[in-house]
């Protein structure tokens, strides 16, 4: 059941407290985002806008939404993915007049209803996780191409997915890649997913990772920060991977590199971020040990080939909240978290509100910035600009109490001296 009205649709609305109390608790902890609301409080740069997010509906997201109504916006919003959405700050949007349609174990059918509900109010602006409000938009809702001065994307799959629009010609309207600024891909990606996808399996499964063969597949920003936060935790991490120069970085960073179909039968532990489909399929499976547990932490469901392992099975039952056990016809265990959906958002709470401070802090000012020049932007996905990239980081040393040094006049000058020589 979820409550209903013409404007919003979530789990409870009597959830809303609770709800308000987890949000009170991320403002306390994302000191850059409540700085640029003071800021734009005042100068109101998004009034006159109108925004459709589709974003994971968490307290985080709900600190960003409050930000972007204080600059001005109308919003309406949905949750990108099906398992993410906290139903209590759902909620809590609700009863503050925000149009949400998110709840906890929606439905295919039903996620694609919410971002169309996001869709009725027009939007000028579009900003998104995953790009499937984006695709929406060019699929079902092309008459409202013309007035959108562009959207932002804030993960690695979303990007690169619009990168590949663009450079077919289909991309209709302008998208900062927010995922690529350096305040979120360096930190977001490695410390928040590191940290929130531990932290996700130990929810999901209460195990001990000290000793235990850590399977890494993929070491970009994501897989990395796993690779970290489990070898901290005593796991011997093994790293796989299909790039070069990502596989030597993993090597060189102490990690032993080997192709899945050998970690399959040594991996105690596997988390999956890599945003390729079948990853994990019927020959990794049937080459685990007894026990392995399997997850993934990249955004979409594919990662795993929980059809293939299903037809392997003779029985499955939910053995603990967000951990499937499904036994084979040798009576091997293998122990899913989370319907293979993102374990750190489905199985915990996602990343520290620290770390999303500097991520939505990108998100809010690229809004502003399409705001202003959107319009004047080419069809294709364009970074953010470098000098809104380092005032966030400013604010947060700032928050920090951290100074750094300056340039002089001379040292300024000679960074971009060509003439000198020895």
């Amino acid at each position: 059941m979820t409550t209903t009205t013409e404007s919003y649709r979530v789990k409870d609305l009597g959830l809303a407290e609770a709800g308000r109390l987890r949000i009170d608790w991320a403002e306390a902890r994302m000191p850059v985002l409540m700085a640029l609301r003071e800021r734009h409080s005042e100068e109101q740069p998004l009034k006159g806008q109108r925004i459709a997010g589709c974003l994971h509906v968490t307290k985080e997201t709900a600190v960003l939404i409050r930000t972007l109504v204080a600059a001005g916006a109308e919003v309406a919003w949905s949750g990108c993915n099906p398992l993410s959405t906290q139903d209590d700050v759902a909620a809590a949007m609700a009863a503050e007049g925000i149009p949400m349609y998110a709840w906890h174990g929606m439905n295919v059918e039903e996620f694609y209803w919410a971002i169309d509900k996001t869709l009725e109010q027009k939007p000028t602006l579009t900003l998104d996780d995953g790009a499937d409000l984006i695709f929406r938009v060019h699929d079902r809702f092309t008459g409202l191409i013309d007035g959108i001065l562009g959207g932002t994307e804030e993960t690695t799959t979303g990007v690169h997915r619009l990168r590949a629009m663009a450079a077919d010609g289909a991309l209709k309207y302008p998208v900062l890649a927010i995922n690529d600024a350096e305040t979120k891909w360096d930190f977001d990606n490695v410390y928040g997913t590191g940290q929130s996808s531990l932290d996700g399996i130990l929810r999901a499964t209460s195990v001990l990772l000290a000793g235990k063969n850590f399977v890494v597949a993929g070491h970009g920003h994501c897989g990395r920060g796993c690779a970290l936060r489990a070898r901290g935790a005593g796991a011997n991490v093994y790293v796989t991977e299909v790039k070069n120069t990502a596989a030597l970085k993993a090597s060189l960073e102490g990690y032993s590199v080997l192709p899945m179909d050998e970690a399959a039968a040594i991996g105690d532990i596997f988390i999956t971020a890599t945003g390729m489909k079948d990853v994990l399929r019927k020959r990794h499976f049937e080459a685990m040990k007894d026990g392995a547990i399997v997850c993934n932490t990249g955004h979409y469901d594919v990662e795993l080939n929980l059809p293939e392992l299903d037809e392997l099975a003779v029985s499955s039952r939910q053995i603990r909240e967000n951990c499937r056990e499904v036994t084979l016809q040798d009576g091997r265990r293998i122990y899913v978290l989370a319907e293979g959906r993102l374990v750190n958002l489905a199985a915990a709470e996602g990343h520290p509100s620290e770390v999303m401070d500097m991520s939505f802090a990108n998100q809010i000012q690229g809004m502003v910035f399409l705001a202003r020049k959107g319009a004047g932007l080419g069809n294709e996905v364009h970074m953010l600009p470098e000098e809104l990239d380092q005032e966030i980081a400013g604010i947060k040393l700032a928050a920090l109490g951290i100074k750094i040094d300056e340039l002089t006049p001379e040292q300024a000058a000679y960074a971009t001296a060509y003439a000198e020589g020895t």
